[in-house]
């Protein structure tokens, strides 16, 4: 294991795009005292003037050119601190040589992806490299897929405590929620949707719900898991009424949440079933609402993937770069509840909630505090050894505590 010192404590690459920006506006106001913080990117110029705009607590913040084209300066840049915050997407494109630097030199690395194959080469790659070196990879720090991957870590953690045995049927749902989507998030979709297309071998992998996990053949058989399903409220939890559509990140955080579960062991049980969906409300029309968006979203993504509708798409969705304005961003917010039963027939919820557009408010909110955590209390994360991590498995409980500290609401009850 390589050893902890190093000239600063994070670095946040990509400091000049959207989310890097915001980013380093949450570090500028609420890192602590004393945390030696950095800003990367290709253009120093560019990151001067970010830097200006950030007040007197960036006045000294070092700054850093580095390029996903350049192997040399992303050595550099792994080597000269703890943690790397990367905001550089689509991570398809640009993200595996700056995992491959923080693997090889023993650096915590944290991302927004929500990328399946792009995780799924990360793993493959770079998972034994950074278990041998102690360099936690630990991706989808963001609104990929936090809430989620806490959400159910927090459940497990209660039940595991009061003895009530393991976690089996789990469905989040997303009970509110308001925000933006940025260029970013489109062109990743984008990019995705191309992969799958045009090679078959990696259309099975985005398909699969363990294709994230270590070893699909441990998993144990617990029936079809179906992402897009509308499913209907008190089949999740006696009293929630309405019918549920899928909830549209549903697809990727699921696997998140499944390589935790395998991570530890299958701790959350081994007969442990994951789903996601959003409420529509809870009329007698709520069916047909949660019908429709999901027609909805296998449209969307049809669209996407067939040139002269995406010709058409592409002139009205945001492009790389733009995202939603200010005011859009600190109106939003997002609360999502997790049911679960569990194998003594215990009914537990966990909620997670907070302030601000899910995606860019609170998402620079969660990736900050993922970065503190590493950096600051890297004595009090999880026991184990380094790799390709997930936020409850290489962050865990620090970043509960940090993002409640934030305002985050993080809250488990029995039913």
């Amino acid at each position: 294991m390589t050893s902890r010192a190093r000239d600063l404590d994070v670095v946040v690459y990509g400091a000049t795009g959207f989310v890097g920006r915001l980013v380093a506006e949450y570090l500028a106001r609420h890192a602590p005292d004393g945390t030696r913080i950095g800003l990367a990117g290709r253009s120093v110029e560019k990151l001067e003037r970010i830097r200006a705009d950030l007040g007197p607590a960036a006045v000294g913040w070092p700054l850093l050119r580095a390029d996903a084209t350049d192997d040399a300066s992303l050595d550099e840049l792994a080597a000269a601190t703890h943690v790397v915050a990367s905001t550089v997407g689509p991570y398809a494109r640009y993200g595996l040589p700056l995992v491959r630097a923080c693997a090889e030199a023993g650096t915590d690395y944290v991302d927004l992806t929500g990328e399946v194959l792009f995780v799924r080469e990360s793993i493959d790659r770079y998972h034994d490299v950074a278990a041998s070196t102690g360099a936690r990879i630990v991706h989808s720090c963001g609104f990929d897929s936090v809430p989620s991957d806490l959400g159910v870590h927090t459940l497990h953690r209660q039940v595991s405590a009061d003895r009530a045995g393991e976690l089996t049927d789990t469905t989040l749902v997303v009970t509110s929620m308001r925000g933006g989507v940025s260029g970013g998030t489109v062109d990743s979709l984008r990019m995705q949707i191309d992969a799958v297309k045009s090679d078959a071998a990696l259309r099975k992998v985005a398909l699969s719900p363990y294709s994230l996990s270590p070893d699909r053949a441990t998993e144990p058989d617990v029936g079809s898991q179906n992402d897009l399903a509308v499913v209907r409220g008190t089949d999740i939890a006696p009293g929630l009424s309405g019918w549920k559509a899928p909830f549209f990140m549903g697809p990727y955080n699921t696997r998140v949440v499944r390589r935790s579960n395998a991570l530890t062991g299958h701790a959350y049980g081994s007969r442990f079933r994951y789903r996601e969906v959003m409420n529509v409300g809870s009329s007698p029309l709520s069916a047909v609402v949660a019908g429709g968006l999901a027609a909805g979203m296998g449209a969307a993504v049809a669209g996407l993937a067939f040139p002269p509708s995406r010709w058409l798409l592409d002139r009205v969705l945001p492009k790389p770069g733009e995202g939603p304005s200010e005011k859009t961003r600190s109106s939003g917010h997002f609360t999502i509840d997790v049911y679960a039963t569990t194998s003594t027939g215990n009914r537990y919820t966990s909620r997670v909630a907070a302030q601000g557009d899910p995606g860019y408010a609170a998402t620079a909110v969660m990736l900050g505090e993922s970065a503190l955590s590493l950096a600051l209390q890297h004595d009090d994360l999880p026991d184990t050894p380094g790799g390709v991590l997930t936020p409850a498995t290489g962050i865990g409980d620090v970043l509960v505590d940090r993002l409640r500290a934030a305002g985050f609401e993080i809250a488990v009850r029995q039913e």
